[in-house]
């Protein structure tokens, strides 16, 4: 059976990638590194060593987070998109435009594990419209964020209109 061709990107839709070929492994880190490469508490990135992958769009930046290891992202909207070190790559997983099935099966770097992790699948869940708070802009939001499919002709909103400025902290 032949693997299916997988596509992805970043958020904005300046870098896209197919893989081809089989994925391999699927985890979740919580290394200090991989914390602060994804501004989350964890980061989940499935191996692509046994795959080929290719930049389709614009080639990504690089940035070297250790003296082995270096990550790729998205050089216009920031975008974490590869975990690169000797023993192969990894792609993070929500890159991809169809993650469902991309289910991870290990944890590393338990040792910096944030302590409330294991709990956040018991604290409550809404909808996004039930935030009442924010239910006037929310309700008639426009998404400039890439969809989850190839956009023939696709050009990134690299940069949004000065139409909003964030409430002044203590005004």
């Amino acid at each position: 059976m032949t693997e299916p061709l997988r596509t992805g990107g970043c958020q904005c839709g300046a870098v896209r990638f197919k893989v081809e070929g089989p994925l391999g492994d699927a985890s979740v880190c919580h290394c200090r590194m991989c914390q602060k490469a994804s501004g989350n508490f964890y980061l989940p990135l499935v191996s692509v060593r046994q795959a080929k992958l290719t930049w389709t769009r614009e080639t990504p930046k690089r940035f070297q987070s250790s003296n082995h290891v270096r990550r790729a992202f998205c050089p216009h909207c920031g975008t974490p998109l590869t975990y690169e070190a000797p023993d192969g790559m990894a792609v993070t997983i929500a890159a991809f435009d169809d993650p469902r099935d991309i289910r991870p099966t290990v944890q590393w770097g338990t040792e910096n594990k944030l302590p409330y992790v294991d709990g956040v699948h018991d604290l409550p869940g809404h909808e996004t419209l039930e935030d009442t708070t924010a239910a006037s802009f929310i309700s008639d939001i426009v998404s400039y964020q890439h969809p989850d499919h190839e956009v023939p002709g696709w050009t990134p909103r690299l940069e949004a209109e000065d139409h909003w400025r964030p409430k002044e902290q203590g005004v």
